[in-house]
């Protein structure tokens, strides 16, 4: 992959964003690379976005470009391959009692509800936890691309995730889940679980999962599903050619 020199983006501008203080890893500060102008990302360009390492988040589309470290990694789960480890194939038998429902973007009272009993339970202080209706609006119904919402309820019609993709031409790209704190089992697997069948049944190769960091616990976890591609050094590259207990950082 020729990373931003495709033809592609011959329409694009791409610029740096002033350092800040990194939200995974302690004592880091980070970087965004930045796509613009937002409405000449296309559905075609966007999904060659996504094939050199960007993602979404509401307009903004970007990538890490940190000064000094390279400890976020684009990945993607190669889903028609994609095994199950024994502890997955548990979580999924586990909430088989969960209904899907494909949404539109649009607001939703219980959402948002789920959101902020979410944020306050698993990322309290990190200021998310205190978004107002509009912030919510802005980084998750917010979308020039082909995006979906999924809410999943259980057999008593209570809402217990909420999960949002965006669509491309060879997958879908995994932009935000959140879910119901108090709920038992592992809602943020089986979501990613699902995304995978849903992935299947379009017939579509690839889940894009954003960033794999190695030394954050809240991003360490997406490695487990195999096989997965990571890109590194403008190519996609299996996880099995590659020594992952010595991870990037610099």
């Amino acid at each position: 992959m020729s990373d931003i020199h495709d033809p592609s983006f011959n329409i694009l501008q791409f610029y740096l964003t002033a350092p800040y203080p990194c939200s995974y890893l302690d004592g880091k500060m980070a970087r965004s690379q930045v796509v613009v102008p937002g409405h000449l990302i296309r559905p075609d360009v966007y999904a060659q976005l996504l094939r050199n390492g960007f993602r979404r988040s509401g307009l903004f589309t970007y990538r890490p470009r940190c000064d000094q470290c390279r400890a976020c990694i684009s990945v993607r789960i190669n889903c028609a391959h994609f095994a199950p480890s024994r502890t997955q194939r548990r979580i999924m038998k586990r909430h088989d009692n969960l209904r899907a429902r494909i949404r539109t973007l649009e607001w939703d009272e219980s959402h948002f509800t789920l959101y902020k009993k979410y944020q306050a339970s698993r990322h309290a202080g990190g200021g998310m936890d205190d978004d107002s209706s509009e912030q919510y609006e802005e980084f998750l119904l917010t979308s020039r691309i082909n995006s979906q919402l999924v809410e999943f309820h259980d057999e008593d019609g209570e809402l217990r995730i909420v999960s949002i993709m965006d669509l491309s031409d060879d997958g879908f790209s995994s932009v935000y889940t959140f879910f119901d704190p108090d709920y038992a089992g592992s809602l943020g697997t089986y979501s990613i679980l699902w995304q995978i069948r849903h992935c299947n049944e379009r017939g579509l190769p690839w889940l894009y999962l954003g960033y794999w960091i190695a030394q954050s616990r809240k991003m360490a976890y997406k490695i487990n599903f195999t096989p997965i591609e990571l890109y590194i050094n403008h190519r996609w590259t299996d996880s099995t050619e590659l020594d992952l207990s010595d991870p990037p950082t610099l």
